[in-house]
């Protein structure tokens, strides 16, 4: 990517104007897990591509949606970010640092300013502890606040803040919803003050109702502690809502990357139209006489990725060079970047 895409983004959900300082730089990243074979003397046969060279910035105070079907890599990425998984090739930058490259010891300042929320609300929390002590284990793990009585301060300020009453400091995740266990999450992520979360299909486990009242309050504690985030999600109506950009994925490539408002309404690269047409319209009538177009075929195994355009297969646009030219994250017009050589 060229310099051009350092200088943007604003406030505005769907747009990217005004935002102009870099905070994440993904470059170039790979992860391929091997496949082994064999019981006594296992050896590698092959690998799986879950991501193939990705780059992207995250601007500070944005937040940049991913999108994409299952398996396309999304959460690889927010995992190779977070150095839950350590990547294959490329480099992360974070505030300027390669933290590919940091040790675990080194890491332990880092994962203060990175934070996670998680897709299951349910399986994210610890039976066995009570709230308040979720909410304070990485205060003290981490010695941002020495006090108890402080602690438990911050740990009812906290559950205030996402929505929650101070009582609920001495429940257990079971006595709770799913709602409330996402918001003690979202709670918990809050606790290190950090700069930047990754929401990690962070409302998808959710009933419709509660993730409305949920990406409200995201965007709320957004704004209200200049947080910046990392939206991964398959609900593209969700990802319109909150994001101010939008990256598309498909078999661990980025195949465009655009503002919200532009990539909706002028989806460029084959797969993206294809995706945005998958999309139900709310209204029986317009919906019955509406013209739909299926993705052919099958995903391809990311063990045996297509040659050249990943996409290529299952593309109505495809010609022959297609099969044999890997495209290019192209900037086709200000701000809009497409990986086709169609397009």
């Amino acid at each position: 990517m060229s310099e051009a895409m350092t200088t943007r983004r604003n406030t505005r959900t769907g747009s990217s104007e005004g935002f102009e300082e870099v905070l994440v730089d993904v470059r170039d990243l790979k992860m391929h897990f091997p496949v082994t074979d064999g019981v006594f003397f296992p050896r590698v046969v092959a690998h799986v591509k879950a991501v193939d060279g990705v780059s992207f910035q995250v601007f500070r105070g944005e937040t940049l949606g991913v999108v994409g079907e299952s398996g396309c890599g999304k959460t690889t990425t927010g995992r190779c970010i977070l150095q839950l998984e350590k990547p294959t090739a490329g480099e992360i930058m974070f505030g300027g640092v390669d933290i590919t490259k940091l040790n675990s010891k080194e890491m332990i300042d880092v994962r203060k300013k990175i934070q996670v929320i998680f897709q299951d609300p349910y399986s994210s929390l610890n039976p066995r502890m009570k709230v308040g002590e979720i909410l304070a284990e990485p205060m003290r793990v981490h010695n941002i606040i020495a006090n108890e009585a402080d602690r438990q301060t911050r740990v009812r300020h906290l559950l205030n803040v996402c929505g929650l009453a101070s009582a609920f400091a001495d429940r257990y995740p079971h006595e709770m919803s799913g709602g409330q266990r996402q918001r003690v999450g979202i709670a918990r992520a809050l606790a290190m003050d950090p700069e930047f979360i990754i929401c990690d299909e962070a409302v998808s486990a959710l009933d419709v109702s509660i993730q409305a009242q949920v990406i409200n309050l995201l965007e709320d504690l957004r704004d209200e502690f200049d947080l910046t985030y990392l939206f991964i999600s398959h609900d593209l109506s969700v990802v319109r809502h909150i994001c101010h950009r939008v990256a598309v994925m498909y078999l661990g490539n980025l195949v465009e990357l655009a503002d919200g408002d532009e990539l909706f309404e002028n989806p460029m690269h084959p797969y993206t139209r294809l995706l945005l047409n998958a999309v139900p319209i709310p209204d029986p009538t317009i919906e019955k006489t509406r013209q739909h177009e299926i993705i052919k075929g099958e995903i391809p195994s990311p063990i045996n990725p297509p040659s050249g355009c990943v996409f290529h297969p299952r593309c109505p646009s495809a010609v022959d060079n297609c099969k044999k030219q890997i495209p290019t994250l192209r900037e086709i017009k200000p701000g809009h970047w497409v990986a086709c050589t169609e397009v």
